[in-house]
């Protein structure tokens, strides 16, 4: 967990902080009290096989292979397996950040370590098979209650690209399933700028509040389930709606290993 978040942390895309500001707390206090924080969470939602998101991955990587015919290697942007080394495998590969909506932190963080000449896939968004895959996951989950579309934050300067595409993203998904009342937010919020908003645990306490008994939340922005959408949501998200009054709280999960998003995917690498 310390070895991750070394890397995670120290990458400019990622803290936008002078590098002789940052580093010194990124290793004299960050890196001292947040991998045993981090730890206690992951223990709440390991599955069987391991990380959440790890085995969704694998799983992705290997239903996709399977639906293409192509060969098909996962990678993680921080630790391993490592992007370089997956690209060794592959001849004239694409590359597909499972980042739906473009940012820097990830997107182009991506881009930053690819060699020369590399195809990536900068979003998909708007896609139609994307948005026809959140839908249909949605559908199939859905129990009733205000629908909230949680996606990741980021601090507001320097975010109007990726703050756009959620929003579409979000807008897309609610005229397929021809619903009116939903709410957007932004979760995960770390550090003292101004982020992106209103902040997901905030509006749940608010719902709570004023007296909504149920609420659903799905993720769009996350291709499968990991500590963002099981603990943060799934667990803490839960307990500050219904500590302020609500009565009952759904995490919806994200699209995972579905076949309508592994059809998604290969419409999208196909093009």
């Amino acid at each position: 967990m310390r070895a991750y978040l070394a890397e995670f942390l120290a990458d400019p895309r990622v803290v936008k902080l002078p590098r002789w500001l940052w580093l010194p707390i990124l290793h004299g206090i960050v890196l001292r009290t947040r991998p045993a924080k981090s730890a206690e969470k992951y223990a709440q939602i390991w599955m069987q096989e391991g990380s959440p998101l790890a085995v969704y991955t694998e799983r992705q990587a290997r239903l996709l292979g399977e639906k293409t015919g192509k060969p098909v290697r996962y990678a993680m942007r921080y630790g391993a397996p490592s992007i370089p080394e997956a690209l060794k495998h592959l001849e004239s590969p694409v590359v597909l950040p499972l980042y739906p909506q473009y940012a820097e932190s990830t997107t182009a963080s991506v881009a930053d370590i690819l060699p020369p000449g590399v195809r990536m896939i900068e979003h998909f968004h708007d896609h139609p098979a994307y948005i026809a895959a959140l839908a249909a996951n949605v559908a199939r989950h859905r129990e009733g209650g205000m629908l909230v579309m949680s996606f990741h934050g980021l601090p507001k300067r320097g975010a109007e690209r990726y703050e756009h595409e959620c929003r579409e993203t979000a807008t897309l998904l609610a005229r397929h399933l021809n619903i009116e009342r939903y709410i957007v937010t932004f979760q995960s919020r770390f550090g003292y700028a101004e982020w992106l908003g209103p902040a997901t645990d905030a509006t749940l306490r608010k719902l709570g509040a004023e007296g909504v008994e149920r609420v659903e939340v799905v993720c769009p922005g996350f291709v499968a389930d990991c500590l963002e959408t099981l603990e943060e949501i799934g667990i803490a998200g839960r307990q500050t709606f219904l500590a302020a009054g609500g009565r009952a709280f759904r995490l919806l999960p994200c699209l995972n290993d579905s076949a309508e998003w592994i059809s998604a995917m290969a419409e999208i690498v196909r093009a």
